[in-house]
C-alpha cells in the first residue's frame, strides 16, 4: 500500500487563524470504531492498535504533519444571529494529509478532544452516543452518494459526562473526522468582523492554492469571483444531494458550511420518514429555520454572507451575479442525485429535471415512505415487479404516481444501477430513521452490546456498494 503523504499546509496561514492547544488526557482509550477503508485511502491502514490509539486517542503528531494541534478561529451566524465568540471549543485540527487516489488535501480534525480558548462554558467533551450518531450519519450519507466528511475513529475515554438533553451521567468519547477542509464561511466572517482585509485576501489565496488551484487568476477581484462561484457550485451539489437523500442537517449556521461544500459536523440530524418540507431535526429549531424544505434557502443565505466577506476584494454587482447561479445549480444537482439514487443514466437535462420534479410531487402528495420509494423503483420501470410486492405498494396509484411513472419511461439503468440491481431485489430496505438510531444505541448503553451497530454499518456499506458509492482504493503500484 502506498505510504501516506503528510502536509502541514494550514500552519502557513499563521497565528491569526488558530491557537496551538493540547489534547485532554483521557483515563481510558478503548477503540470503538476504526474506518479501515478510509485509512487505506490515506495510507494509514498499517497502523497497529497501539499506534492508532497513540495518534487518535492521545494525539501524538503524525510524522511530517502538524507538530501540535491547532484550535481554529472563526465566527458565524447561529440561527441568523451573529456570534463573534465562536471557534473550535471541543476540537482541533490534528493533522493534514493527501488523498492517495485523487491527491486532495484532507484534514484530520477532532470532536471531544478537550477544552480550548474557545470552549467558553463547555467541557470540551463529546458523548459516546453523539459519536455513534455521527458514525451512522456519515456512513449513511456516504452510502447515498452525499459529499460528506468521514468518521475516521471513535475512542471511548472512560469519562462520565452530564448533559441536560439526555440521561446523565453518560459515557464519553473522542472522535476524529476525515474532512476536505475545515475552513468555514465563518472563518472569512471573522476577518471581516475584525476589519482585517489583508487577512481576507490571504485566506482567499490560501483556499484557492490549497483546494482549488485551477481557479487562480492574476487579478484579486477575478480570484474572489471565481472562488465564490466554485463554493456556490459545491454547496449546491451537497444541498441537492441532501434533498435526494431525505436528509436534514439540523444546524446550518455559517460556521457549519465549509468552502469545499462538504457536509460535516453532525448534531441533531435526521432522515425523513416521509417527505415533509416542515420536518426539523433540532428540538430547539422551533421556528423551523433549518427544516428540510428550507435547507436550500439556508445555504443560499450563508453563501450571501461569504459574498459579503469578499466585498473588500470585488464589486457588489459582480458578487451578486455569481450568487444568482446557486439556485439553478442546486436544481441540477438534485436531479443528478435522484438519478444516482434510482440507478438510472441521464436521459438529457429536460427529462432528468422532469423526473426529479415528478418524484418530488409524488412523494409530497402520497406521503409514501421516502426511502422505500427509492428502494422500490431502483432501476426504473424494470423494477415494477419489486414495487408491486413492496410494503409501500398501496401508495403506487393516483395522478401524481402516474406522472412519476410516465417520467420514468425514458430512463434506462446506469452501469452502477445494473450492477446493483440484485441487491435491491434480494435485500430489505436499509433506512436510518431516528427510531432505529435509538434502537441501535440502547444495547450499547444497557449492556455494551455493539453487534447491532456493527450489523447496521455492514448493511449501510452494502447499500453503498449497490449504489456505486464505495470509495476507490489506491493503486499499490504507485507506492
Amino acid at each position: 500500500m502506498p505510504a501516506y503523504r503528510p502536509s502541514a499546509r494550514h500552519a502557513e496561514l499563521g497565528p491569526a487563524f488558530f491557537d496551538p492547544v493540547e489534547a485532554a488526557d483521557f483515563p481510558v482509550h478503548e477503540l470503538r470504531f476504526r474506518n479501515q477503508r478510509w485509512a487505506a485511502r490515506v495510507g494509514l491502514d498499517d497502523l497497529d492498535a497501539d499506534a492508532w490509539i497513540a495518534h487518535f486517542g492521545r494525539f501524538a503528531p503524525l510524522p511530517g504533519s502538524l507538530s501540535e494541534p491547532l484550535a481554529l478561529r472563526y465566527h458565524g451566524h447561529q440561527f441568523r444571529v451573529y456570534n463573534p465568540d465562536l471557534g473550535d471549543g471541543r476540537g482541533f485540527l490534528h493533522a493534514q494529509l493527501h488523498d492517495l487516489v485523487d491527491g486532495r488535501l484532507l484534514d484530520l480534525g477532532t470532536k471531544g478532544s478537550g477544552r480550548t480558548p474557545w470552549s467558553r462554558s463547555g467541557d470540551g467533551r463529546l458523548t459516546l452516543k453523539g459519536a455513534v450518531r455521527e458514525v451512522l450519519a456519515t456512513e449513511m450519507l456516504e452510502a447515498l452518494g452525499v459529499d460528506t466528511s468521514k468518521t475516521f475513529s471513535v475512542i471511548e475515554t472512560g469519562e462520565q459526562l452530564h448533559r441536560g438533553d439526555e440521561p446523565s451521567p453518560t459515557r464519553a468519547a473522542v472522535l476524529v473526522r476525515l474532512s476536505h477542509s475545515h475552513i468555514r464561511i465563518g472563518t472569512f466572517q471573522r476577518q471581516l468582523f475584525l476589519a482585517e482585509h489583508d487577512n481576507i485576501a490571504a485566506l482567499l489565496d490560501h483556499s484557492i492554492r490549497s483546494y482549488m488551484p485551477e481557479l487562480w487568476r492574476e487579478a484579486v477581484a477575478d480570484r474572489a469571483a471565481a472562488f465564490l462561484a466554485e463554493v456556490c457550485r459545491r454547496v449546491a451539489r451537497t444541498g441537492g444531494q441532501w434533498m435526494a437523500a431525505g436528509f436534514v442537517h439540523g444546524v446550518l449556521n455559517s460556521d457549519n458550511i465549509n468552502i469545499t461544500g462538504e457536509s460535516f459536523d453532525y448534531g441533531p440530524w435526521r432522515f425523513l420518514p416521509e417527505l415533509d418540507p416542515a420536518f426539523t431535526a433540532a428540538y430547539f429549531d422551533q421556528g423551523g429555520l433549518y427544516a428540510f424544505g428550507r435547507q436550500p434557502e439556508a445555504l443560499a443565505w450563508n453563501l450571501a454572507r461569504l459574498g459579503e466577506c469578499l466585498l473588500p476584494l470585488a464589486s457588489l454587482e459582480r458578487l451578486q451575479a455569481v450568487l444568482e447561479g446557486f439556485e439553478p445549480a442546486l436544481h441540477a444537482a438534485f436531479a443528478l442525485a435522484v438519478l444516482r439514487r434510482l440507478g438510472l443514466a441521464s436521459a438529457g437535462a429536460e427529462a432528468d429535471d422532469a423526473l426529479a420534479r415528478a418524484i418530488w410531487h409524488f412523494l409530497s402528495d402520497s406521503r409514501a415512505p421516502f426511502a422505500q420509494v427509492f428502494h422500490d423503483w431502483h432501476g426504473g420501470v424494470a423494477a415494477a415487479h419489486r414495487a408491486a410486492g413492496s410494503p409501500a405498494a398501496d401508495h403506487y396509484h393516483g395522478e401524481s404516481f402516474d406522472r412519476f411513472q410516465t417520467a420514468l419511461e425514458p430512463f434506462r439503468p446506469s452501469e452502477a444501477g445494473r450492477a446493483g440491481a440484485g441487491h435491491f431485489d434480494a435485500s430489505p430496505l436499509c433506512d436510518l430513521t431516528i427510531d432505529e438510531v435509538e434502537a441501535l444505541w440502547a444495547p450499547i448503553a444497557e449492556s455494551d452490546d455493539w453487534q447491532p451497530f456493527e450489523v447496521k454499518i455492514a448493511a449501510i456499506r452494502a447499500l453503498g456498494t449497490a449504489l456505486g458509492n464505495t470509495p476507490a482504493m489506491p493503486d499499490p503500484a504507485t507506492g
